[in-house]
């Protein structure tokens, strides 16, 4: 599984089992439809699995991250990925001092006065 900066700064997240031809590839515009837009290409990030299908696992999971986990990830700053897995709404900043309203789920059949 690797990541490879495009020239505009976006992430492009794959998976291949030669990743020197592959990134040749990408760069003579052969890769992906997002990195032929975006030449040149670097590589920024990879990880090796034994097995293509634990790659790609991994690859589809990656690609649904948000940019500053992927950057965290490219970092080696592990600790901070468990926190940018959580939802905005989930997160406690402490900033305002409020906290998420409490909804309380009513049973089709509940009496509401009505």
């Amino acid at each position: 599984m690797y990541i490879l900066e495009c020239a505009d700064g976006s992430y492009y997240t794959g998976s291949t089992n030669d990743i020197e031809k592959r990134i040749q590839e990408h760069q003579m515009g052969e890769g992906a439809n997002h990195t032929r837009k975006r030449l040149p290409v670097k590589l920024v990030y990879s990880e090796e699995y034994p097995r293509v299908h634990q790659a790609f696992y991994r690859e589809k999971q990656v690609q649904g991250w948000s940019r500053k986990k992927k950057e965290a990830l490219i970092n080696g700053e592990h600790d901070k990925l468990p926190k940018l897995s959580m939802a905005y709404r989930d997160l406690d900043t402490g900033s305002s001092g409020a906290s998420a309203p409490d909804y309380v789920a009513k049973s089709p059949d509940a009496n509401d006065g009505a």
